[in-house]
């Protein structure tokens, strides 16, 4: 294998791909990036074994081949590199020797074959949606998934195709985030698959704030998603997500109107004296106002308060703040709208401009 590219055309794919690629393996072979140099493109993969990433770029290839090398390193040796270098690469033996200007590195090698590839996709669904649409999607739920929770399907983002439309649904257990986009997703059959964190999270980091399509396959027990010269490909959770229709509130007889940047300021003061382990905040909703307090085991207390649109009748109600301030986070518009029915009943909060939206929080015993 011989080739010869400029380092800025070689950092890109590396920093598309990396971000699978663990600093401490049990399978050192998954501490590299497989390079494979063909005709006049060059493609780099990095996978965990659950995501896989592939990215590609044109050059000039003398002679092709592939072979696998350690992903961290290659990509600190680009990083230190001045702007407008060339790189030459040459497979010689067991090492990848590369020369840029008076700069030599000979890195160690691993053969490409026992890197381990992700099998094709059986694609039985296949659309696409601006990948503004689909970061949106996940920029407004990804928080609300569970972090090594046991019942493991909540370890994953929810993704529903149904005619029309792409829903992305995530919970911990204790909130939840929903969020609809408009889809051109054809006559497919309604379906839903759990994508996993790892593999939302890079997904997230992926995708562009702009009209170009993510190619979106699903199928058997996997995703992929193509995103013009990278694709991303993931395994699915094997699990039944929960019925979330039935733990969104309805009818909830309390509404508190408010500015959102008001309410998230005030919540986020008296956040500060909460309990560093339960994070829990009192909200006593009143005549045209909402007292907020906190309190921890050292005795510190904080009071804060915002104006809020708000006649029903007194209402004490305890909750996590960072749960409110995250779903706070999600929402862009001007105010927010908070339905709650009593003490003991999850809060529905809304973008009372867009249903598309729409985040359930569970109340807490203080």
């Amino acid at each position: 294998m011989k080739f010869e590219i400029a380092r800025d055309a070689l950092l890109k794919p590396i920093q598309a791909v990396i971000g699978v690629v663990e600093r401490r393996q049990t399978m050192p072979i998954l501490s590299n990036l497989l390079i494979a140099a063909d005709g006049d493109k060059l493609t780099l993969t990095g996978t965990d074994l659950e995501v896989e990433l592939t990215a590609s770029t044109s050059l000039a290839c003398e002679d092709g081949g592939e072979v696998t090398v350690p992903g961290r390193k290659l990509l600190d040796i680009c990083r230190a590199l001045p702007e407008g270098a060339t790189v030459k690469a040459v497979l010689d033996k067991e090492r990848l020797q590369l020369q840029s200007g008076r700069s030599r590195f000979s890195l160690s090698t691993l053969p490409a074959a026992e890197f381990p590839t992700v099998e094709d996709v059986d694609t039985q669904i296949r659309f696409s949606i601006p990948q503004k649409d689909m970061k949106e999607l996940l920029d407004r739920t990804h928080f609300a998934m569970a972090q090594q929770d046991v019942r493991y399907y909540l370890n994953g983002l929810l993704l529903e195709i149904a005619e029309g439309r792409v829903r992305a649904v995530a919970t911990d257990g204790h909130r939840l985030a929903l969020c609809d986009m408009e889809a051109n997703v054809g006559d497919a059959p309604a379906q839903q698959v759990i994508v996993p964190r790892k593999g939302v999270l890079e997904l997230q980091r992926l995708l562009s704030v702009s009209d170009t399509p993510a190619e979106i396959e699903l199928g058997g027990n996997k995703i992929r998603v193509g995103l013009g010269d990278l694709r991303f490909t993931s395994k699915l959770v094997d699990g039944r997500f929960p019925d979330y229709d039935r733990v969104v509130p309805r009818g909830g007889d309390k509404t508190v109107r408010a500015n959102r940047l008001l309410m998230r300021d005030s919540l986020g003061r008296a956040a500060i004296l909460s309990n560093e382990k339960y994070k829990g905040v009192r909200l006593q909703l009143d005549d045209n106002r909402v007292q907020i307090q906190a309190h921890n085991p050292e005795q510190e207390e904080a009071e804060d308060e915002f104006e809020a649109d708000y006649q029903g009748e007194p209402l004490e109600i305890g909750f996590n703040v960072i749960y409110l301030l995250d779903a706070l986070n999600a929402i862009d518009a001007e105010d927010v709208v908070m339905q709650l029915s009593d003490a003991n009943s999850s809060c529905l909060i809304l973008d009372p401009g867009s249903e598309a939206h729409r985040y359930v929080v569970m109340p807490m015993r203080l």
